[in-house]
């Protein structure tokens, strides 16, 4: 998914220097942002409070929508590089087309990974055809400097690792939780996972102390460590925990994120993460100019302009908050 602000303002993340080293209860806000001319999304990260969470630095929550009568998602061809796109479906349908000539339709509790290594580009939109609802979320990781020139790949896995006990699924989405591991290629340390909760159910799950962590809640009421968390929104729960406690209020769904904090410095602007603004900047020209990202065929439609870039240079100073 893009980022379709067209004034992007280049945001300044990464670094150790802003990591919460213990537990902690931090709600963020959501800001809404318009993908295209029927979707709107809630972007939580990045967040002015917060800018990453493990290497996941790009969140946005959409849906559930009624589009048995709307196109739902049309989102037209678009450059990435420096990172990996996560597609997550509760409801719905997603077509995906790239330039390495990946071609697939994404359904709910299916794993679409992209890994863009110094270029790609792809398109997204639902089918024709599709379901009444759609409901999902679109995530992004930062590659750490020696695997952000990785050739560009496209994964999707229909099938994911799950743990379940009394009023509980887990389905692992990247990396390990517990005893159960994803197989879609990770770069850092990292944990993804959609958990699902029957009404009434108390439990917790086992975390590992060393990663931060935050819970995005998609659907129902869950209380997170005692917190109550409603869909679109996100608690961040900071590092130093080995368990987490949940409770859920109504049958809800909220995805876990995690990871160890990303030490690297980044800049992240539009659809790029680089660690200069030459990086950038020399995206964005081969993006207008047609050169680095390649073509993504079949899509009925013209791809998007890059925004113009911000007067102010920017350099990495470390995490933002």
């Amino acid at each position: 998914m893009s980022n379709l602000d067209r004034e992007a303002a280049l945001s300044v993340c990464g670094g150790r220097g802003f990591v919460v080293a213990e537990p902690v209860r931090e709600l963020l806000t959501p800001r809404t942002v318009r993908l295209g001319e029927s979707t709107e999304v809630r972007r939580l990260l990045p967040n002015l409070g917060r800018r990453m969470v493990g290497a996941w630095c790009f969140v946005d929550h959409y849906g559930p929508d009624d589009i048995a009568d709307e196109p739902g998602m049309q989102v037209p061809p678009h450059p990435h590089m420096g990172l990996q796109t996560v597609s997550w479906l509760h409801d719905g349908e997603v077509l995906h087309r790239d330039s390495t000539g990946s071609l697939a339709t994404i359904r709910p509790r299916e794993l679409g990974l992209q890994t863009t290594g110094s270029a790609i580009s792809h398109s997204e939109e639902t089918p024709k055809s599709h379901s009444r609802f759609l409901h999902g979320a679109q995530l992004w990781t930062a590659l750490p400097d020696g695997a952000r020139h990785v050739d560009a790949h496209f994964e999707h896995h229909t099938e994911l690792p799950q743990l379940t006990s009394a009023g509980l699924t887990a389905t692992v989405i990247l990396g390990t939780l517990d005893t159960a591991t994803s197989p879609g290629a990770t770069y850092s340390p990292i944990v993804g996972a959609d958990l699902t909760l029957t009404r009434g159910t108390e439990t917790s799950l086992p975390l590992e102390p060393d990663f931060e962590y935050a819970v995005l809640s998609m659907s129902g009421e869950v209380h997170v460590d005692a917190v109550p968390v409603v869909p679109g929104s996100m608690l961040y729960l900071g590092c130093g925990r080995t368990q987490l406690p949940l409770r859920a209020e109504s049958d809800a769904s909220i995805m876990l994120l995690g990871g160890e904090p990303f030490e690297e410095e980044i800049i992240m602007w539009w659809n790029f993460i680089g660690r200069t603004q030459e990086d950038i900047a020399q995206a964005r020209s081969d993006w207008m100019n047609g050169d680095r990202f390649g073509e993504v065929k079949g899509y009925d439609g013209d791809p998007i302009p890059a925004p113009e870039l911000p007067s102010v240079p920017l350099k990495p100073r470390g995490r933002v908050r």
